[in-house]
């Protein structure tokens, strides 16, 4: 049976040269899990794979996206599966990799079947989140869903926006639509988590964060400013670079929140992954054993 092998762990661990390595040793192609890469706009500061990289190993849902475009777990799932269909009659194997939870899992266990939201109430909702405030949006969700408001993160627009949408659109609750019953899939999945000790994790992503902004990060977010209001860029690194922008913070206090945020989302980010008993992990050092268990899966 043909194989998605499923390389993940949290932002900084170190997936990217794995993945290339393993992509190589497998004679494979790479699926990109990671939401923010598929915006072609935002190479620097979402850590995207670079041109010699790409050159190495075929990538795909890497740079295929414009700022202002829309795009959702749901359409990745049928996306995914769409080319799995056609990469799985040349190859035994194909690589997944990246970070984003939900990708990963409406991959591995489906998403459930929720509307598309038309243009109309999308244009609604983020009218009235830029001209209401999220504060407003969390109100009127407990009131129209209040069995999904007492379990969303209400810090994220996203979310508390696209429950609203489906509320308005279908006269439903957004709870209505959510099953959470896992789907079947035509192949085998083999996953396999990095992971460090947290401050080895922190040093790197530290250590990232300044490299990014010496690689022109700044200048990136400057480029983007003008569609700070579109959810792509409701993004660590952009998000926090727009105070600096806005006037609101300075450089060295705005540099230090994209660390210290980036290390909150590792630790959500391990939160969700460890809760999949699935998952065998390693340290990325464990290179040798890690081939080792991926070749002895396969047989």
């Amino acid at each position: 049976m043909s194989t998605l092998i499923v390389l993940i762990g949290p932002t900084g661990v170190g997936k990217t040269e794995l993945s290339l390595r393993l992509a190589e040793q497998l004679h494979t192609c790479i699926l990109s899990a990671d939401s923010r890469q598929l915006y072609r706009d935002l190479k620097i500061g979402t850590a995207a794979p670079t041109p010699e990289q790409l050159a190495r190993v075929k990538h795909y849902f890497v740079g295929t996206l414009g700022l202002t475009d829309y795009y959702s777990a749901a359409q990745y799932e049928a996306e995914v599966l769409k080319l799995l269909e056609t990469l799985f009659q040349t190859h035994d194997t194909v690589l997944l990799t990246g970070g984003s939870m939900m990708y990963i899992d409406a991959v591995c266990q489906g998403i459930d079947d929720i509307p598309t939201v038309d243009a109309e109430t999308r244009q609604l909702m983020l009218h009235k989140y830029e001209t209401e405030g999220l504060e407003h949006l969390c109100a009127e969700l407990r009131l129209l869903d209040p069995e999904y408001y007492r379990i969303v993160d209400l810090k994220n627009p996203k979310r508390v926006i696209h429950a609203l949408e489906i509320c308005y659109m279908t006269g439903r609750t957004y709870t209505s639509f959510r099953t959470r019953e896992k789907k079947q899939r035509p192949f085998r999945i083999l996953k396999v988590g990095l992971t460090r000790p947290r401050e080895e994790l922190y040093e790197r992503i530290n250590n990232r964060v300044d490299q990014m902004m010496a690689d022109g990060l700044l200048e990136e977010a400057r480029r983007v400013y003008p569609h700070k209001s579109y959810n792509s860029l409701n993004t660590v690194g952009y998000k926090e670079l727009f105070q600096y922008l806005d006037g609101t913070w300075t450089l060295p206090f705005a540099i230090e929140k994209i660390k210290q945020n980036s290390r909150i989302y590792s630790r959500k980010q391990m939160t969700w992954f460890k809760r999949d008993a699935d998952i065998r992990w390693f340290h990325p050092d464990e290179e040798t054993e890690i081939l080792s268990y991926v070749h002895s899966s396969l047989l």
